[in-house]
């Protein structure tokens, strides 16, 4: 009975905590962008994205079907140190707000990102994102949040997979070097690391939007420790996807993985949400 990101317009403020290359910037701000543009060529970001917009809140409003990406905001100093709590994300939020960057508690949302040499409570342990709202007494209002961190130099097996393989594995992955490689599946973008995190991005902008207060879409008993629209669909991003197997998805000239295309050409791929039209995980480049 909670609300959903129901605005026309949700404006999403992005923090970049830490050290960050153009490159890796480009390629989330393009994933962004690429969610509002409904004619990009089929399967894209926005098609997967009308996905999520089959949730509502009980008034019947949908969640909205255009994020802009409002401003940015570059903490490259470290505030808050390089090992950071759950908790401390709040805190970032709050100086950046402190620093220019405007608090939007009718339509804004936050995005904190976290560089590679940043540690974060329970990161590759446990969680490789996670979405929650901030506290009127520590930020000053109520607004939702998600944190990301880069796995590409802590946990790639983890969280870049399937552009990584677990080294607790023990074995090469499939198709790799007898020495023991540590690619499985081509980057779309060229970065295993950032390729990864676009995807669990993904997952918790889908989550952010459809229980921004932790009191709507949620499946368990306990609200804390909810099972969410992606948490169902964990590692599926093509059909016959299970055990490992990313499931069909395509190949670009170079061979790189992706299920869904965006702007100025380029690849993504994201993992698949649950559908409560279908009663099943479900994506647009879904073969059934």
């Amino acid at each position: 009975m909670g609300p959903v990101l129901a605005s026309p317009v949700v404006n999403l403020y992005i923090i970049w905590y830490g050290q960050w290359s153009r490159t890796q910037q480009a390629t989330v701000r393009d994933f962004v962008h690429s969610i509002s543009v409904p004619s990009l060529p089929h399967p894209s970001v926005s098609d997967w994205w009308q996905t999520v917009r089959l949730y509502a809140d009980q008034t019947g409003s949908n969640i909205t079907g255009k994020i802009n990406l409002a401003g940015e905001f570059h903490d490259a100093g470290y505030s808050h140190g390089r090992v950071l709590a759950r908790t401390t994300m709040q805190s970032i939020i709050k100086s950046a707000a402190g620093r220019g960057m405007p608090l939007d508690p009718r339509d804004g949302a936050y995005l904190v990102l976290t560089s590679g040499d940043v540690s974060v409570q329970e990161f590759c342990r446990a969680v490789c994102g996670f979405h929650y709202f901030t506290f009127p007494t520590v930020v000053g209002a109520i607004v939702p949040y998600a944190w990301v961190g880069y796995s590409g130099t802590q946990c790639p097996g983890m969280c870049a997979y399937p552009f990584a393989w677990p080294t607790y594995s023990g074995k090469p992955p499939p198709g790799g070097s007898s020495g023991g490689g540590n690619n499985l599946m081509k980057p779309p973008n060229g970065d295993a690391g950032m390729d990864g995190m676009i995807s669990v991005i993904a997952h918790e902008l889908a989550e952010m939007s459809s229980n921004p207060l932790v009191n709507a879409w949620y499946a368990g008993d306990d609200p804390m420790n909810p099972t969410e629209i992606a948490d169902l669909c964990l590692g599926i991003y093509g059909t016959g996807a299970g055990g490992g197997y990313v499931g069909q998805v395509m190949k670009d000239t170079w061979g790189d993985g992706y299920n869904v295309n965006g702007v100025k050409g380029r690849k993504f791929l994201v993992q698949w949400v649950w559908n409560p039209s279908r009663r099943r995980c479900f994506g647009p480049n879904a073969m059934d």
